[in-house]
C-alpha cells in the first residue's frame, strides 16, 4: 500500500516537471504579454565531479563514490518576466557514478583479505545522462553576475558496468559482513535510469565572450538499478548524486 502511494506521488511530481518544461517551449504570443520577449540560443560545455551512492534496501554500508562528469549544454532564453530571466536548458553528459562499500564485520571492524589489507569494493557505472531543466536566473544579463536555479527531469542510459575489488567475491551472502553482499556479483538489471535534478549556482557574463558558471546540483533517482518485485532480493536500489561543476556557455543567436 505504502509502496503504491510512493510510486503515485513520484509519478505526479515527474509529470508536473515535464509539464513545466513543455510549457516553457510555447511561443511568447501564446502566453500573457507581461514579460519582455527574448530569443537567445546558447551552447556550451560543462565539467566537474559527481559524488554518488545507491539507496539499497536491504542496506549496504557505503562511503561516497567519487567520479567525473562532463558534456555539452544548450540553453534557450525566451523571456524576462519581471526580474526573472526564463530559459530552458538541456545537457548531454558522460557521468561516472556508482557506489563504494564500507566493508566491516558485524562488530563494525574492517575485514582484511589474505594479503592483510582491508577489503575494498566499488562499482563503477558509466552513464549518458540527459537532464532537461527549467533555468531561472536573477541578476545581470550582460557583463555581471546572476544567480540561477535549475530544476527538471533527467534520464540516463548505462553504457558500462565495472566491478573493482581486492578480494574474491561470490553471489552467496556473507554472514561475516555487516549489511547485504548480494549486489557485489549482480549485474545492473535496469539499464535506463530516471529521476529529478535540481541545482543552484552563479554565472558571470563576459559580454561578447560568453559566460562562466559554477553550480551545485542534486539528483534523486526515481528508478532502481535492480528489479524490485516481491520475488527479487532488493526492494529499492536508486541513485542519489551530488554534482559540483563549472560551465562555459556562449550565444550563437538572438
Amino acid at each position: 500500500m505504502m509502496k503504491n502511494r510512493h510510486c503515485h506521488i513520484t509519478n505526479e511530481i515527474t509529470s508536473m516537471l515535464f509539464l513545466c518544461v513543455l510549457l516553457s517551449f510555447l511561443p511568447a504570443n501564446t502566453r500573457a504579454q507581461i514579460g519582455e520577449h527574448r530569443d537567445k540560443l546558447s551552447v556550451g560545455v560543462n565539467g566537474g565531479m559527481v559524488m554518488s551512492r545507491v539507496g539499497f534496501t536491504p542496506d549496504v554500508s557505503q562511503d561516497m563514490h567519487n567520479g567525473a562528469i562532463g558534456g555539452v549544454m544548450f540553453r534557450y532564453t525566451s523571456e524576462k518576466y519581471f526580474s526573472t530571466i526564463c530559459s530552458m536548458q538541456a545537457e548531454i553528459n558522460y557521468s561516472c557514478i556508482g557506489w563504494k562499500e564500507n566493508i566491516v564485520n558485524t562488530n563494525d571492524e574492517p575485514i582484511y583479505n589474505e594479503n592483510g589489507t582491508a577489503e575494498k569494493y566499488s562499482r563503477n557505472l558509466a552513464y549518458i545522462q540527459i537532464p532537461l531543466l527549467a533555468h531561472l536566473a536573477w541578476g545581470r544579463e550582460e557583463k555581471g553576475f546572476n544567480f540561477f536555479l535549475n530544476a527538471g527531469p533527467q534520464v540516463g542510459f548505462l553504457i558500462s558496468d565495472k566491478k573493482d575489488a581486492n578480494f574474491a567475491f561470490t553471489s552467496e551472502p556473507d554472514e561475516n559482513t555487516s549489511g547485504s553482499t548480494q549486489q557485489r556479483a549482480m549485474d545492473v538489471q535496469n539499464k535506463v535510469d530516471y529521476g529529478i535534478a535540481a541545482g543552484v549556482g552563479v554565472e558571470y557574463s563576459l559580454r561578447h565572450a560568453g559566460s562562466i558558471g559554477l553550480e551545485a546540483r542534486y539528483y534523486y533517482g526515481l528508478g532502481n538499478i535492480y528489479d524490485n518485485s516481491k520475488r527479487d532480493y532488493f526492494g529499492k536500489s536508486n541513485f542519489s548524486n551530488i554534482i559540483i561543476k563549472c560551465s562555459y556557455i556562449f550565444n550563437i543567436g538572438h
